[in-house]
């Protein structure tokens, strides 16, 4: 007698316990690779331009500080244009500025954000860095 399970909506049948497990890996694996990148995502993007200082250090070892801008930013990273060319994975502090406080009980400025480069690529002498927070954003 054959025995036959159902796994999120798929019948399979039992043909001994190694070759069932396979068989849902490969289609749970088939089906996961059809999602689009927005599916696989860890939080949602927010098309937003938000200014923010870039302060690492270059190729040459030099310390830099640009200024530059989001073209979109999520909780777990952010996608910049950038007047500078950075390596990846390097790790950068991002810095949103803020006009001075005028009240003491609100903080004078914002923490810099560590993030690390994951993609870069120049189109039109800016160069695009997709940069992942090394701490999610609460």
């Amino acid at each position: 007698m054959c025995t036959t399970f159902w796994v999120l909506g798929r019948k399979y049948y039992n043909l001994g316990a190694g070759k069932l497990l396979s068989q849902i890996y490969f289609d749970l694996k088939r089906k996961s690779m059809r999602l689009t990148s927005a599916e696989r995502r860890r939080s949602q993007r927010i098309h937003i331009q938000i200014p923010m200082f870039v302060r690492g250090t270059d190729a040459a070892g030099l310390e830099f500080l640009d200024l530059t801008k989001t073209l979109d930013i999520s909780a777990t990273g952010a996608f910049l244009a950038s007047p500078r060319a950075v390596s990846v994975n390097q790790i950068i502090n991002l810095t949103i500025p803020a006009p001075p406080s005028p009240s003491a009980t609100l903080p004078s400025e914002t923490p810099p954000i560590r993030a690390r480069v994951r993609r870069h690529r120049s189109a039109d002498g800016i160069h695009l860095l997709g940069v992942e927070f090394l701490k999610a954003l609460d």
